[in-house]
């Protein structure tokens, strides 16, 4: 992480400026900003600022979290931080703390459901939830603390230039030594009681003490069970997550005030358990096209109905989830769109090829031919640098023009096509 000044923030966001603040809650607000990372590269970043003195303490634990968390790509990326220390009396008062992030500029999950006018077809729904899925996992499979995130909810997923889905605001979380399960023979919804595996005295919160922090979380995704402090485990997570896929399936709010019931989780529910799954997905896109589509998206809604389970030991961890998903996007005949799971997959290799190709034929002004990208990759500088550098390292390109136009033209036409067999052959 870079360690940036208040006043270098501050200045990167207009002076925390009212037509930079791009979201605001209720310990803080974020800014767009602009700032230099390395050499004389301007970036656009998100600055996350408290606007009380608990949200700075929230701050200070989402910061600490995130600097332990795994890194991975379905997690919102730190870019630094600014943590000014307390100065002397009479030099004013203390400079709150800022955290950098990457910046999401396609908005929220919650957005794109509840408020885009072209709702997202059924193949992207479900690659946005393997997406959150796997950044959960990698929360949970932390080591030596697990990591609880304690409130995954579709205003918390943001959506990158990449058009990959990114877990964000970590405001909430904690990262804990205790393994938190059910005891066997446990009956009843929720279970009962939970057994704590080592001793942890750093799992001490100011909101619960040394059992833990105080049940946290949004209504409508939080999850019955965790009621007490003893309770909280990764199921916590896995409960808030089958409410996110309910509402990605569904496109329903999940509180409604104007349906009943007005729970997402007691409207759906009943209705998958009671074989008329059809009934919840979206009505306002067409229902899934093939046999093999509709067998997937209920697939996910099944998977929604376990992680959503009043029994706590009915929900599947997050690496079955996960493997549910991918299993979801396989089936349907999906896969092939969401290369980004797989970054050795020949789908992979393909988007970055043709991403190359299409950028290299639109250089030269010798060879004049239509342009061609992998819309996944299309705005990704990060893919494109790879692809670049691949093709340097094979010979396929050079500082300049070639002097055949012609040849250069049929020679990068017959790798494209050849790159193409190997997708729709595969």
């Amino acid at each position: 992480m870079k360690e940036f000044s208040y006043e270098e923030v501050e200045a990167a966001t207009g002076g925390f400026a009212a037509k930079n603040l791009v979201g605001k809650g209720s310990h803080g607000s974020v800014y767009r900003a602009r700032l230099r990372g390395g050499g004389r590269r301007m970036a656009v970043v998100a600055v996350k600022r408290p606007s009380h003195a608990q949200g700075e303490a929230k701050l200070a634990k989402e910061i600490a979290v995130l600097s332990a968390a795994p890194r991975h790509p379905g997690v919102i990326g730190i870019v630094g931080v600014s943590s000014s220390p307390q100065p002397p009396a009479a030099s004013g008062p203390r400079l709150p703390p800022l955290l950098v992030m990457e910046f999401m500029p396609n908005g929220s999950l919650h957005d794109l459901l509840h408020r885009s006018p072209r709702p997202p077809p059924w193949p992207r729904r479900v690659e946005i939830a393997l997406d959150v899925a796997r950044a959960v996992q990698a929360l949970h499979a932390a080591a030596p603390r697990v990591i609880i995130h304690r409130d995954v909810k579709s205003a918390n997923v943001l959506l990158g230039r990449d058009g990959r889905a990114r877990l964000a605001d970590f405001s909430l979380a904690v990262s804990v030594k205790t393994v938190v399960h059910a005891p066997p023979g446990a009956a009843g919804a929720c279970g009962g009681g939970e057994e704590k595996d080592g001793d942890d005295d750093n799992d001490e919160d100011e909101e619960g003490g040394s059992a833990g922090p105080a049940p946290a979380g949004t209504i409508g995704y939080l999850d019955p069970c965790y009621t007490e402090p003893g309770r909280l485990g990764p199921a916590s997570d896995v409960f808030s997550f089958g409410v996110v896929l309910l509402e990605l399936v569904s496109g329903r709010k999940v509180m409604d005030v104007n349906s009943s019931p007005s729970s997402i989780v007691s409207w759906a529910a009943p209705l998958i358990g009671a074989g008329r799954a059809r009934e919840v997905l979206d009505a306002r896109v067409a229902a899934p096209p093939t046999a093999r589509a509709n067998r997937a998206v209920a697939r996910v809604l099944t998977l929604a109905a376990r992680c959503v389970s009043e029994t706590v030991e009915r929900r599947p961890a997050m690496d079955e989830v996960v493997s549910e998903l991918r299993g979801a996007l396989e089936s349907a005949g999906w896969w092939r769109h969401h290369h980004r799971g797989d970054s050795g997959g020949v789908v992979e290799r393909v988007c970055r090829h043709v991403a190359s190709w299409g950028q290299r034929v639109r250089r030269s002004k010798r060879v004049r031919a239509t342009k061609v990208e992998c819309t996944e990759h299309s705005g990704s500088s990060e893919a494109h640098d790879e692809a670049l550098s691949s093709h340097r390292k094979n010979g396929m390109m050079s500082g300049t023009a070639h002097s055949d136009g012609s040849k250069a033209k049929e020679s990068a036409l017959n790798r494209f096509e050849s790159e193409l067999d190997l997708v729709f052959s595969s």
